[in-house]
């Protein structure tokens, strides 16, 4: 497949999602169409060129799908190993299907990071009762147990600590393959938003400073209130992690900042990576002369990767189930730039949109 893709080409998208969504938006902007392929209808459809209803292992569809695009991206990081292998024969699949194999399970992704040096919580794989009884933590410690595979958005988890009901827990987990992972005590979270080339070459957005609430990210703050010594230090990690996946797209490294009472080479813990266009990156639509989905389509297609730089601070809320309700208020408020997902109903903790208030830098 030559690249870069020409204007007028086709990327295909698996996910319909209010990130594909997006995708397909940036994509529109420079001329590229999107076909958008997932189980059931979504967000994405509203604004895609093409759209294909389809399981992720019908194999003759999956194919047919690829013969009308150029090269094929997704919007979710839980895309089957088989379907990424399949698609992957036909035409360049980015990220590639390594990052999915890494990501789309804790233990393999734990695994890969300490492998690299990077620092991590503290874990142990658990795969029964027994297993979870004997790690319980000692006196006021606490941990948590982490589905193995799926767990998103607080999804997929239980805290645990001397008291816990081991049974208890393990139902709650739906008896599948867990990791238990200390938890600990940090000053802030933050993520790192690179964007990687096939050549290799990188840029690297700002660092937002996150806050989330019952596991659902609700805010992020740009800038983040980190040292520039600890922004280096958190770009040679994202670094480190997109060139060991050979990376192509936007990714996300979520970390864990322990606080200035510690060096700054010892102050970042890894929580978890996204091979995809992230949350914690909305703001960059408004803030950002090319954003992080506009970069994430420029490097699946090959194209020069844009300016990420930062124009406006910000703040980007999530509008969670009902507080989507309150978009006249929204819509008139200066300086608020106001996201809508299409989502039909606005069920409790449901991602309806979000909004980004800017301020002069």
């Amino acid at each position: 497949m030559p690249f870069p893709l020409q204007p007028g080409s086709t990327i295909g998208v698996l996910g319909s999602g209010q990130l594909g969504r997006m995708l397909a938006a940036a994509a529109a902007r420079l001329g590229l169409r999107t076909h958008i392929y997932a189980d059931a209808p979504g967000p994405a459809f509203d604004i895609a060129a093409e759209t294909t209803v389809g399981r992720y292992d019908d194999w003759a569809k999956l194919t047919a799908f690829a013969h009308t695009v150029s090269v094929i991206t997704y919007e979710f990081e839980n895309v089957a190993d088989a379907t990424a292998q399949h698609l992957a024969k036909l035409l360049p699949v980015r990220p590639g299907p390594k990052a999915l194999t890494v990501a789309q399970d804790r233990l393999v992704e734990k695994t890969f990071l300490s492998d690299l040096g990077i620092a991590i919580a503290p874990f142990q794989p658990i795969a029964s009762a027994a297993d979870l009884a004997a790690a319980l933590p000692t006196g006021p410690a606490r941990a948590i147990l982490k589905t193995r595979r799926l767990g998103y958005d607080g999804k997929g988890q239980v805290g645990i600590d001397a008291t816990t009901d081991v049974a208890a827990a393990m139902a709650e987990i739906g008896g599948a393959p867990t990791v238990l992972e200390q938890r600990l005590v940090f000053a802030r979270e933050i993520s790192v938003l690179i964007c990687r080339a096939a050549d290799g070459q990188d840029v690297v957005y700002d660092i937002p400073e996150n806050t989330h609430r019952d596991g659902i990210l609700r805010q992020s703050v740009v800038p983040a209130h980190v040292p520039p010594a600890l922004t280096a230090h958190a770009h040679a990690i994202a670094r480190r992690i997109a060139d060991a996946l050979d990376y192509v797209g936007l990714l996300a490294v979520e970390l864990f900042d322990l606080g200035d009472k510690f060096p700054v080479t010892e102050r970042l813990i890894v929580n978890e990576i996204a091979p995809r266009v992230h949350n914690s990156g909305h703001w960059t639509i408004d803030a950002c002369a090319v954003s992080q989905f506009e970069n994430h389509m420029r490097a699946v297609a090959g194209w020069p990767l844009g300016d990420p730089s930062r124009h406006s601070d910000a703040v980007m809320e999530n509008l969670i189930g009902a507080d989507a309700l309150a978009w006249p208020s929204l819509a008139a408020e200066p300086g608020c730039c106001l996201h809508l997902y299409g989502k039909n109903e606005a069920r409790a903790g449901r991602k309806m949109g979000h909004v980004t208030r800017l301020r002069a830098k």
